[in-house]
């Protein structure tokens, strides 16, 4: 397994599956759990370091209202953390700025509110600096990209 997706909730797995849908596009291999950081910290500390013992090499983590699950994680790892605030609360803006100002030297990389996509997105980003076959699907998936946006607006769009 390469990459772990954690979030704090249950109710949380639609706005997560983003991400695993990323995964899924480029076969990076990934599990996901459902941990608190509040109510089963012990728990999220031996997954953590099973992840660690496997070789785990990104974890993607979402968490909204105190949004801490991100910020627990990487300060009890090295392996890099994307947080992925979720909108639980002033409709997300509380959770991003809980991921994002992390404080010096324990970063949480950080996506948009809801965008676990991205947060996919980047870890294969992440993973391509070491495997050919993921960079060469990486590039092969932007080249696609342009030149489906280029064909569907080739005619101009009707307003």
């Amino acid at each position: 397994m390469k990459v772990a997706i954690i979030f704090g909730s249950k109710s949380d797995t639609e706005k997560m599956s983003g991400a695993a849908k990323a995964l899924r596009e480029f076969n990076v291999e990934y599990k996901a759990y459902v941990l608190s950081a509040h109510r089963v910290p012990e728990k999220l500390e031996e997954t953590i370091e099973n992840l660690e013992n496997q070789g785990c090499e990104c974890i993607i983590a979402g968490a909204g209202l105190a949004a801490h699950l991100p910020g627990v994680i990487a300060s009890k790892t090295t392996i890099p953390v994307i947080g992925v605030p979720i909108n639980a609360a002033i409709e997300g803006m509380d959770s991003l700025l809980s991921i994002v100002q992390m404080p010096k030297s324990i970063p949480v990389a950080t996506v948009g509110i809801n965008n676990s996509y991205n947060a996919g997105m980047l870890a294969v980003q992440m993973l391509s600096i070491k495997y050919p076959e993921i960079k060469d699907k990486l590039k092969e998936y932007r080249k696609e990209m342009k030149e489906k946006f280029i064909k569907d607006n080739e005619e101009g769009v009707e307003l």
